[in-house]
């Protein structure tokens, strides 16, 4: 069966890449929950998309520029359509997030920045206080997954592929296996645009390779999908992704 897997959390009912958000699509009946991660000055794992805080809390702050304790004076649920609704929300650390995981669920931690970030995550995941099932991580760095990997060779890990945003073409699926293979990856998560279909899976799958694909909120692709043998869709709807595909 198809893993449901919630983007920056249920990001379409809730502001993204908060607690809200990715307690929201848990309880929305989301398999796994996707994050976004950056390291902090002082060393410190933020679940945040961008580099600069100005998009979701309206005032611009490097992350990598600045201390925990200051982001942490932000409010980031008071943006685009969430302005004046009933959310106030901080960006969360890793170690908040590590222990909302319900039983069972898994988080898909992406990288945001270098291999820099490793050495924290990999503390990160030792001290967890009540440590949730192996999460995995993927980013679009292809170094910084390849060294991952080496370094954390027992956590599934998938390289994130999109189309190239000058020829707007998308990567040869046989080069990308190729690089994930020489890597030692384990999967594949790439931009739903790509044209996936089961020949396309069953050359991934025998590589030996997961394939997850995203943003999927479209319910004809994510039965198309589905059929075609993938096996995770990235949502900002899971629940409402859930009942459309009757899982």
């Amino acid at each position: 069966m198809v893993e449901i897997i919630a983007h920056r959390g249920a990001s379409f009912d809730a502001p993204e890449n908060t607690l809200a958000s990715l307690r929201l699509g848990f309880q929305q009946k989301a398999d796994a929950a996707e994050l976004d991660l950056r390291l902090t000055k002082d060393g410190q794992l933020v679940v945040i998309h961008d580099a600069n805080t100005r998009r979701v809390a309206g005032i611009a702050n490097r992350v990598a520029s600045r201390a925990f304790a200051q982001l942490r004076r932000l409010d980031v649920a008071q943006w685009g359509k969430w302005k004046d609704r009933a959310f106030s929300e901080k960006i969360p650390s890793l170690a908040e997030v590590l222990a909302i995981v319900p039983e069972g669920k898994r988080l898909f931690l992406e990288l945001k920045c270098g291999p820099e970030v490793l050495p924290a995550l990999a503390r990160a995941l030792q001290r967890a206080a009540r440590p949730p099932p192996p999460p995995v991580i993927i980013g679009f760095g292809y170094g910084t997954v390849r060294r991952a990997k080496a370094m954390l060779p027992s956590l599934e890990v998938c390289w994130l592929a999109s189309r190239n945003r000058t020829t707007r073409r998308f990567p040869p699926l046989r080069r990308l296996i190729l690089r994930a293979k020489a890597a030692n990856l384990d999967g594949l998560d790439l931009e739903a645009g790509f044209p996936i279909d089961k020949e396309f899976v069953r050359q991934v799958h025998q590589a030996g390779l997961k394939l997850y694909t995203w943003t999927v909120d479209d319910p004809a692709l994510a039965r198309k999908r589905a059929a075609a043998g993938v096996d995770g869709l990235t949502t900002n709807r899971p629940g409402w992704l859930r009942e459309q595909l009757s899982l």
